[in-house]
C-alpha cells in the first residue's frame, strides 16, 4: 500500500469568479500529522471543505488510498474511512457521554437508527466505547449528561465520537478554536495520542499547537501553497514570516 493516504491534484474552486483555493496540489503521508495553516483568507477552510467532499471542486482531482473520490459523497467517503469531526461533533445534550459515542458506533456498524434495538443489543457495544473514552480520558464521565461537560472535554467527547467510527483518516477543523490555555494543552496531548496508528489532517490556528505535534504542514496564501515542510523548514521561510505579518509572525518564531 502507497504511504500517501490522501493527495490533492491541482485542486481548485472558484466562486463566481474569485478563486478560493488556486490548483493546490498537497500529498498526506499515511501515520503523519498533517496541518494546513495559513493567514485570514488563506482558503484554508474551502480547502478544507473540499478534501471533506462538503464543496464541490471547480477543477483537479481527490485520491484517498489511490482511488479517485472526487464526486463522492460525505456519506460514501465516511463508509471509505475519511471522517471528519464535525460530522459527528454535534455533540446530542441530553444524552449521556457513553450514549455519544455509542451513536457513534452504531452509525458505523449501520444501525444509527434502529432506536427500537432492545437496549441489551447496545449494550454490547459498552465495553468498546468504554475503552475510547479511557483512550480521551472521560471513562469516569460514562454516565454523564454531554451537556454537563466543560468545553474541552466536550471537544474530547467529539474525538471519541470519531474514534468510533473507526477511522483510517480524521479530518480535524481548528480542534482548539475557543479553549481556554489548560484545556488547549489538554486535546493537543489528547489528538497526539490517538493519532498512534492512524492518520490525522487538521487546519489549526494555535501555532503552538501546529509546533507541537505537526509531522508536515501545508502553508496556504490566497488559495495557493506557499510552503511546505515540517515546522522548523515553514517557520524559518522568509515568505511564510512575510504572510504572517505582525503578532502572528512573531508566533511562528515564538513557538520554537
Amino acid at each position: 500500500m502507497s504511504d500517501i493516504i490522501l493527495e490533492a491534484r491541482n485542486l481548485t474552486k472558484e466562486f463566481k469568479g474569485f478563486v478560493a483555493v488556486n490548483k493546490v496540489n498537497l500529498q498526506v503521508q499515511r501515520g503523519d500529522i498533517h496541518v494546513l495553516i495559513g493567514p485570514n483568507g488563506a482558503g484554508k477552510t474551502t480547502c478544507f471543505n473540499l478534501l471533506t467532499k462538503f464543496l464541490k471542486p471547480t477543477s483537479g482531482q481527490i485520491i484517498y488510498n489511490g482511488q479517485d473520490i472526487t464526486g463522492e459523497e460525505p456519506a460514501s467517503i465516511a463508509r471509505k474511512g475519511i471522517v471528519r469531526s464535525f460530522q459527528i461533533s454535534a455533540v446530542f445534550p441530553h444524552m449521556t457521554v457513553l450514549e455519544n459515542v455509542r451513536l457513534g458506533m452504531q452509525r458505523k456498524l449501520g444501525v444509527s437508527y434502529h432506536f427500537w434495538r432492545p437496549q441489551k443489543v447496545l449494550n454490547q457495544l459498552n465495553d468498546r466505547c468504554m475503552q475510547l473514552l479511557a483512550e480521551v480520558k472521560l471513562e469516569q464521565f460514562a454516565d454523564e449528561l454531554a451537556v454537563n461537560l466543560p468545553y474541552g472535554r466536550k471537544r474530547a467527547l467529539e474525538i471519541a465520537a470519531t474514534l468510533a467510527m473507526e477511522p483510517e483518516l480524521m479530518l480535524l477543523d481548528e480542534p482548539t478554536q475557543g479553549m481556554g490555555h489548560e484545556d488547549v494543552g489538554h486535546v493537543t496531548d489528547l489528538i497526539k495520542q490517538v493519532s498512534a496508528g492512524r492518520t490525522i489532517m487538521m487546519v489549526e490556528h494555535n501555532m503552538k499547537v501546529v509546533s507541537t505535534i505537526a509531522d508536515t504542514i501545508t502553508v496556504l496564501q490566497h488559495g495557493a501553497v506557499l510552503a511546505e515542510g515540517d515546522y522548523a523548514t515553514v517557520s524559518n521561510n522568509p515568505q511564510v514570516m512575510e504572510a504572517y505579518m505582525g503578532t502572528t509572525a512573531g508566533e511562528l518564531q515564538g513557538a520554537h
